[in-house]
């Protein structure tokens, strides 16, 4: 069954925070959850731009509860304090861990480890085991991992984490991709199997219009809204997690992305395909364990049984 933005639910009274709300699709996913009604905090590194991402919400029809959470994803100090801030909010419905950076230069962050594994990946596995206690709370919150076709083919390269033994930027936000879906589906059975009531859901926007093209110089200047034209605009990149988020019929494990040639764009949502690398329960665990070790964070999930 596919999913229109005509089937997001009522969310007056929900709670939802989204990373890199300020611009893109992360802009598209709060806007779409605010026209419902929800509280929005925009969980964002730059305050400036958040503000200005929240004055562009309210210009519209949105029922606006908006608000700035100030987020690093590459410093753990800053997830730290930002799981802190959250976690005075009387109850979170949803967490959408949305952000991401896309084929930069060789940098590092968390744990030493290459800057899009370490955003991309690492950080929103710390502010999610930092959260988890919180997210349990109340009948228990959804938590939406964005991953990309781009995680086909990728493989996880525990030996060059880094970057040090060679740095391919393509390849490395495949891998950063690849982690985001196998830790959505593993955190969904370590969830289960301790019978949580959060549940952990993956999506993907296709080939949408974002900012993540900014570090491809002047092709992404050109690629970026040519996207926009012929594939996904950001709205409709945001709709696989805007049906993760709030779909009625959704279920723990699930993965969504747009309706349309080869999961690319589409005006619809529905289920996508997950690599069977991806589905690996073996590796997951290996991830989960090195996500533990380069964070600091233990979500304090064991391994479900196989």
């Amino acid at each position: 069954m596919s999913f229109a933005f005509s089937d997001i639910p009522e969310l007056s009274g929900k709670t939802a925070i989204v990373t890199g709300a300020n611009t893109g699709i992360g802009l598209e996913i709060a806007r779409g959850l605010a026209r419902k009604g929800a509280r929005v905090l925009l969980a964002c590194r730059d305050g400036d731009k958040a503000t200005a991402a929240i004055e562009d919400i309210s210009r519209g029809p949105e029922r606006v509860d908006l608000d700035f959470l100030p987020l690093d994803l590459a410093n753990m100090a800053s997830i730290r304090e930002a799981a802190r801030l959250a976690g005075e909010e009387p109850k979170i419905d949803m967490l959408v861990n949305n952000a991401g950076i896309m084929i930069p230069p060789l940098d590092h962050a968390i744990g030493g480890a290459e800057s899009q594994f370490a955003v991309n990946h690492l950080g929103h596995f710390a502010l999610t085991g930092l959260l988890l206690g919180k997210l349990a709370a109340d009948g228990g919150a959804r938590v939406v991992s964005q991953s990309s076709i781009a995680h086909r083919g990728a493989k996880i390269d525990f030996d060059n984490l880094d970057g040090s033994r060679g740095y391919v930027r393509t390849q490395f936000y495949g891998q950063s991709k690849l982690a985001n879906l196998l830790f959505a589906l593993e955190l969904d059975r370590r969830l289960r199997a301790a019978g949580s009531p959060v549940v952990s859901i993956a999506c993907h926007p296709g080939v949408a219009q974002s900012e993540l093209t900014r570090h491809m110089g002047v092709l992404g200047k050109i690629f970026g809204p040519a996207v926009g034209i012929f594939l996904n605009t950001s709205a409709q990149g945001a709709l696989p997690a805007l049906q993760a988020a709030t779909d009625p019929a959704a279920e723990g494990g699930d993965y969504y992305g747009p309706y349309g040639l080869r999961e690319m764009s589409g005006n619809t949502s529905g289920a996508a395909y997950a690599t069977p690398t991806a589905r690996d329960p073996l590796l997951a665990a290996r991830l989960w364990a090195k996500s533990v070790e380069l964070t600091g964070v233990d979500p304090g999930l064991p391994p479900a049984a196989a």
